[in-house]
């Protein structure tokens, strides 16, 4: 009678022990996926299975030609996403955080501008064909001395540049490229920030260091002219998901005050609409 072979969430879950147990340190190979199929004795797809899933716990990743690398211990941080835009008199703008006040930040890489082709989110609200040449903006960031914490791309509209060239330039002058804009007319700017929760392309997960198979936040916040309401730039946050919890503090409105008021039978008969979770 022959073993039975192991599973893939049985692979996964001896992996991820191992990997806690701190066989390996944080940036060397566990082992390649051809030498863990002949440890476990199955399949290079069951262990390509497993390593997605603790890949997807940021446990590790694959590098191709190395093998399962052993990803880092991240800070999590619990952020609370407000409304209020302030303004620094020195940098300029200062909108809701993704991370604490005061602690520094620093960029990994060089921060770099480029005519890049225009993704579809970026196409559709700028109103140009998907794939134009558009000014991108990128940097990468983290606090001192963390791994990558997120990718920010900024799009600036062609009539952004043409309205204010020197959004296009290395450097932007006091205030940055915003106040830039406002400064050709636009001002005051308006923001919208929309979130969502997606899987990153392999050019963002290789930036950032995670595998493709963690989640990611995608903030995406577009500022709009005051003189026409018209689109100029598009930010877009990405931060792995193994980073960041999004916090909230919810608050009674006046149907549900404490104590609870009394119902009458005649109030009570007419039925409720909504349901408690």
């Amino acid at each position: 009678m022959t073993n039975k072979k192991r599973t893939a969430r049985e692979v996964a879950d001896d992996l991820r022990t191992r990997v806690l147990n701190e066989e390996k340190q944080p940036g060397e190979t566990l082992a390649t996926i051809a030498e863990l199929a002949t440890q476990y004795d199955v399949a290079r797809e069951t262990v390509r299975a497993a390593v997605t899933m603790v890949a997807s716990e940021g446990l590790v990743r694959s590098v191709h030609r190395r093998g399962v690398v052993v990803q880092g211990r991240v800070r999590r941080r619990r952020i609370r996403r407000g409304q209020v835009v302030t303004r620094n008199p020195h940098t300029g703008y200062v909108f809701p955080a993704t991370h604490d006040a005061g602690e520094k930040w620093v960029a990994h890489g060089t921060p770099h501008r480029s005519l890049e082709a225009a993704p579809e989110i970026v196409a559709t609200t700028f109103g140009v064909e998907v794939g134009a040449s558009v000014l991108r903006r990128r940097r990468v960031t983290s606090p001192a001395g963390e791994p990558a914490f997120q990718l920010v791309d900024t799009w600036l509209s062609p009539q952004a540049v043409t309205d204010a060239p020197q959004v296009a330039e290395p450097s932007t002058g006091p205030g940055g490229y915003l106040d830039r804009l406002e400064e050709a007319g636009h001002g005051p700017l308006s923001w919208r920030e929309v979130t969502r929760v997606r899987m990153p392309s392999a050019e963002e997960a290789k930036l950032l260091e995670i595998a493709t198979a963690m989640p990611v936040f995608e903030i995406t916040m577009t500022g709009y002219s005051a003189r026409n309401d018209q689109p100029l730039e598009v930010t877009i946050k990405v931060i792995p998901g193994d980073r960041v919890e999004l916090v909230a503090d919810l608050v009674r409105g006046e149907s549900a005050e404490w104590p609870v008021s009394p119902v009458t039978p005649s109030e009570g008969s007419r039925g409720a609409g909504g349901t408690t979770p």
